[in-house]
């Protein structure tokens, strides 16, 4: 009565009131779920009971009927409505049953999705969910119980959904963990491999019967006796089994797209993460392996779930990310690679390099730019090697004694010999103990140049390239070695201030020595790679230029080093230019710079001709033009003739010493006329021959020739100077006026020449 008052007059108290009852009603409907779930197997028995009950109601009946007749009026009117009432009871207990023969099935399949939810079997549970929905659900859909339970079904897929993605997550994170213990693994087993077949090859090259393998009871390779490791697989190091379940789930809830959109993505943010490098990483080995580790981890997972599902990933996709990991790897690689300096650390790169793109090869990924990249670090390992081997070679030449060889004994003789390829005839015919020509650097640095080529070579195995690229390789950084590293070794050597003219006459022969032993070089190349070296196209040794280049460079350093000893001597000259008369005997500075020479020019009779008389012309060049300028310095301001005649005595002993062949093989007077131009000067100031001298003057058979106007006159000016305070033409002016009046005038002639001559010009 409240509620129809009410109703009455609020229009929307009805509504309100249906509202608060439907919201009752499904409470009271969970209520009664709950009670089913917890009764249900009580509500099965009882039913069950029922059934028996049904039985013994039917005999029941029988037993009224047949007693009925004894039975008053009113008490078969009893026993009729009794009767009725039973059937009734019969006819709602028979419904009942059916109706919970229908019920039950459903409860059935409900509480073994729930089972299947608890045991995180999911698939399963998907497929129990959809028979409830088109078979068992259907048959009862009139009881509200059952449509709970059908809104309930996708919220149920939903969590499904949330827990298998939840599933994948962690599948993911875990995955990015053991990328590195799989990637070793895979690289491992690599390796393996390439040793094994290498093995083989030899074993068939070496032409032997005897079965080198066999498989073993696990199936394993039994290689010389000792079993190789079992192969294992990415299978076998992770469990896939989340990306499979949650793969199965989306397909079956019809949203496999969003489920591959999303894995593709996930793994392209773990692909950019796996590829950036640490900022040490090239410091050691180690940061390298580790980095390659993670890189083949990642793709061997990739194409694991390539081959175990069906286009979760595609052969496209994992292409597209090797190809981007492909670039960001090269550009990784080059950066850090141009940061070693240590030859052994990029060889083990290299090495690292290979079984990397022999693994990912064997995966079926293309690894081609990984070998061009190979190349452009084989330069920067021939880089380091040579700066290596710079240091050796300079250690070698800051040891060296520079003097030859001494061998006591034949032991000691092949030794060397052992080590350098030395042939002499006359040398072996000397007797022991005895000396080789070069010094203790030669063989030292032959044995480098060969280890440097053995170090190259180690870093041309295994690139997949012919013999004829790998002689190619290793000619053109040997030529690099000895042309570039070697070379300028020499050259910084020569200019040391430290390397005297006996140091610089034993490198001009060690020179020639290791340019003899180039041909040696081109058969030890030969023999390594089996290429001959006539082979079209094929690099030649540039090592004649380069030790020529140096044997150069020693010449022209003993040339300046020789003039500057001379000058030298030449700044202890002590003249005393106004003296009267001369000692009558040559200075000591020049004998001790004659004896210099002497010895100096003994030492070089170990050069080559040339390089000897070379070193001899210009020495006595040099001294006759220092000589020179000592006499026409314009600082000099007077000369007496008693000076003139005492330089005359110190030129006559250069002269003499020209004449001793201190260097043989000059033709006749050839060294002499290196002092020709002062012979002249002097006799003509000497003999005063002055009429002699302006009469022939430009004539090709001229006496005095090689005097230069200009230079006579210089040097009489002085002469005049000194006559004006009467040091030198005192006895002229007493017994012959004259010769002053000769001499104004041989000046006066002198100058016009001189105009003459400038005029000309």
């Amino acid at each position: 009565l409240t509620s129809v008052s009410t109703t009455r007059t609020t229009p929307n108290a009805h509504k309100r009131f249906m509202e608060k009852l439907d919201a009752r009603i499904r409470n009271h409907d969970r209520e009664i779920e709950k009670m089913c779930n917890f009764h249900h197997q009580g509500f099965v028995d009882a039913i069950t009971e029922l059934l028996k009950v049904r039985a013994d109601a039917e005999k029941l009946m029988v037993s009224a009927v047949s007693t009925s007749e004894g039975l008053s009026h009113q008490e078969v009117t009893a026993q009729t409505e009794e009767v009725i009432r039973c059937r009734v009871q019969q006819r709602n207990m028979a419904t009942t049953v059916e109706k919970l023969h229908l019920c039950i099935p459903v409860l059935e399949m409900y509480s073994k999705l729930k089972e299947q939810l608890e045991s995180k079997r999911y698939y399963a549970a998907l497929k129990t969910m959809e028979q409830l929905e088109n078979i068992y659900i259907p048959r009862v859909s009139q009881y509200r119980f059952c449509q709970i339970m059908a809104e309930t079904l996708p919220k149920l897929r939903e969590e499904i959904k949330e827990v298998s993605m939840s599933d994948l997550k962690d599948f993911l994170e875990s995955i990015r963990k053991h990328s590195d213990k799989i990637g070793e693994t895979a690289m491992r087993q690599a390796q393996q491999h390439r040793t094994f077949l290498s093995t083989v090859q030899k074993h068939v090259s070496a032409g032997c019967t005897k079965p080198l393998y066999s498989l073993n009871g696990r199936g394993a390779f039994q290689h010389n006796g000792l079993a190789t490791e079992d192969v294992l697989t990415a299978h076998d190091l992770v469990d896939f089994s989340p990306v499979y379940r949650c793969l199965h789930i989306y397909t079956v809830l019809g949203d496999r797209e969003t489920f591959e959109n999303y894995y593709r993505k996930q793994r392209k943010k773990q692909a950019r993460l796996v590829l950036q490098p640490q900022s040490n990483m090239h410091e050691t080995v180690e940061g390298y392996r580790k980095y390659f580790n993670q890189i083949v981890g990642f793709f061997v997972v990739e194409d694991h779930i390539l081959h175990a599902t069906q286009g979760l990933v595609t052969r496209v996709f994992t292409e597209e990310l090797w190809n981007m990991a492909l670039s960001k790897i090269i550009a990784v690689l080059r950066t850090h690679s141009s940061y070693c300096n240590d030859p052994d650390l990029v060889l083990e790169l290299k090495n690292l390099i290979v079984i990397f793109a022999d693994t990912l090869q064997g995966y079926g990924f293309q690894v081609n730019r990984l070998f061009d990249l190979l190349f452009e670090i084989r330069d920067q390992y021939n880089e380091t090697l040579l700066k290596k081997w710079a240091v050796v070679f300079r250690e070698i030449f800051e040891l060296d004694n520079y003097s030859p060889i001494p061998v006591e004994n034949e032991d000691e003789y092949k030794s060397v010999v052992g080590r350098f390829p030395f042939h002499d005839a006359e040398i072996e015919k000397q007797p022991f103990p005895k000396k080789l020509p070069m010094s203790q650097s030669v063989p030292q640095i032959y044995i480098q140049v060969k280890e440097f080529i053995y170090a190259s070579l180690k870093f041309s195995e295994s690139l997949h390239r012919s013999s004829t690229e790998v002689d190619d390789m290793l000619r053109k950084s040997t030529n690099l070695l000895l042309t570039r590293t070697l070379s300028g070794c020499l050259h910084n050597l020569i200019r040391k201030p430290h390397i005297g003219l006996t140091e610089l006459v034993q490198i001009i022969i060690n020179t020639t020595h290791l340019e003899q032993a180039c041909k040696y070089l081109e058969e030890f190349i030969t023999n390594i790679t089996n290429v001959s070296p006539e082979t079209v196209h094929t690099t030649r040794l540039y090592g004649l230029s380069t030790f020529k280049d140096a044997r150069h460079a020693a010449e022209g350093e003993i040339y300046t080093k020789l003039n500057q000893k001379i000058d030298e001597f030449i700044q202890l000259a002590d003249y005393e230019w106004g003296m009267a008369e001369s000692d009558g005997r040559a200075s000591g500075y020049l004998m001790d710079l004659i004896n210099f020479l002497r010895s100096t020019f003994q030492v070089f009779t170990h050069l080559p001709g040339k390089v000897a008389q070379t070193a001899c012309m210009s020495a006595c060049k040099h001294l006759a033009t220092s000589l020179m300028q000592m006499l026409l310095d314009t600082e000099l301001k007077q000369i007496s003739m008693g000076a003139i005649q005492q330089f005359n005595l110190d030129v006559i002993q250069c002269e003499l010493f020209a004449s001793s062949e201190p260097v043989p093989g000059f033709q006749g007077d050839t060294l002499q006329l290196a002092f020709i131009d002062l012979r002249q000067l002097l006799d003509l100031f000497m003999v005063w021959d002055w009429s002699t001298y302006l009469a022939d003057y430009g004539q090709p058979t001229c006496k005095y020739l090689r005097v230069n106007p200009s230079t006579a006159l210089a040097l009489l000016e002085k002469m005049k100077d000194t006559s004006k305070k009467n040091n030198l033409f005192s006895q002229f002016r007493k017994n012959d006026r004259d010769k002053q009046k000769l001499i104004e005038t041989v000046v006066k002639q002198l100058r016009s020449l001189v105009n003459g001559m400038s005029q000309h010009s």
